[in-house]
């Protein structure tokens, strides 16, 4: 049993960890110029060998990347939440009894990453400059998108999971 609590434990720190890593790292939008060096783009800032901010990111012609930040971000406190929502509840409630609230809690981060990927996939062209539409994605874009499935799982796991004595 404790093997088994010491898995979910750890599939949980590392949905987290991706989720963590999409939403800081600045590589949601890949830009490679010929002869020139790449840049990156994440939700906040655009990255060469200098950093500026998304243009027009504070207007409401940016309410799709400003609801990305958004979703991104309760993704991000959902899924720490949930995990301590988790600790307190292995101490607290009876034996048979199962991880509902943290089960919900998780899902609900699953949900907002999803979100916020699926956003960004059908607006990536509303919210970047005309020199920065013929990029590609970036590996935070597809962190986003393999850390949906395993916040989803997680959650998964802590519905099926009963407390064990």
């Amino acid at each position: 049993m404790l093997i088994i609590l010491a898995f979910i434990i750890l599939f949980h720190l590392a949905a987290a960890v991706l989720v963590f890593v999409a939403t800081i790292h600045n590589a949601w939008w890949v830009v490679s110029p010929a002869g020139r060096e790449a840049i990156y783009t994440d939700l906040w800032y655009s990255c060469n060998s200098t950093c500026f901010p998304v243009e027009n990111s504070h207007t409401t012609d940016a309410a799709y990347l400003q609801a990305v930040q958004a979703t991104m971000i309760l993704a991000t406190i959902l899924c720490c939440v949930s995990f301590f929502v988790f600790i307190l509840q292995l101490f607290r409630i009876q034996q048979g009894e199962r991880f509902i609230f943290t089960a919900v809690i998780q899902l609900l981060a699953s949900l907002c990453v999803m979100i916020a990927a699926s956003i960004y996939t059908a607006q990536k062209k509303s919210f970047h400059v005309p020199s920065l539409q013929n990029g590609s994605y970036g590996s935070s874009y597809i962190l986003a998108w393999v850390s949906f499935p395993m916040t989803f799982m997680s959650g998964l796991m802590y519905l099926v999971l009963r407390k064990r004595k």
